[in-house]
């Protein structure tokens, strides 16, 4: 895994072993990153479920002010670290060693994300956990971008009723990016 462009691209980022984490691999980043270019110069990107961080570390990469890193894994959490100095992205970076419904608690009024991605365990309900939680508070709003990793299988249909307008869903061969906004 390594970051594809900008100020650290083609460094390799380090994961952790074992399947704890599932890297996301660089085509579906590039192509994530494409359609997100755009949005990033100095936008605010939360990272939760960060895993090994290359999500976050990709957009700080490319133009991101500020990302913050949710994981709960201490081993991950060692990683995202160990990769925000190697790649000199650290500056922009702070890391929240938590549980994300406790991270997104801390988070509050403290000023919404332009853009929020999560890539949680599938088949867990954790993506419809973070989105009912985030119908109501200050970390996002109206204008925030929120991006959900899935396996092809998620259906995001209650999602409308939570109060949310699905913009686009990018499928590749095994999961899937579903976009969001606040309706």
């Amino acid at each position: 895994m390594r970051v594809i462009a900008g100020k650290a691209r083609r460094l390799n980022l380090k994961t952790i072993p074992g399947l704890e984490t599932r890297p996301t691999t660089d085509r579906i980043k590039e192509t994530l990153f494409n359609i997100l270019q755009p949005e990033l110069l100095e936008c605010r990107f939360l990272d939760l479920f960060a895993g090994s961080g290359g999500i976050g570390i990709e957009a700080l990469s490319r133009g991101a002010d500020l990302a913050v890193f949710v994981e709960k894994n201490p081993k991950a959490a060692a990683c995202i670290k160990e990769n925000l100095a190697f790649t000199k992205l650290a500056e922009g970076g702070k890391l929240l060693n938590m549980d994300v419904l406790q991270a997104l608690r801390s988070l509050e009024g403290k000023g919404a994300f332009d853009i929020i991605f999560m890539d949680p365990p599938y088949n867990k309900e954790l993506e419809r956990q973070v989105l009912e939680y985030l119908q109501d508070s200050t970390v996002a709003d109206e204008n925030t971008l929120i991006i959900v990793e899935a396996d092809l299988e998620t259906d995001f249909s209650y999602a409308e009723g939570l109060g949310y307008k699905q913009l686009r869903s990018k499928e590749y061969k095994t999961n899937k990016h579903v976009f969001l906004m606040r309706a």
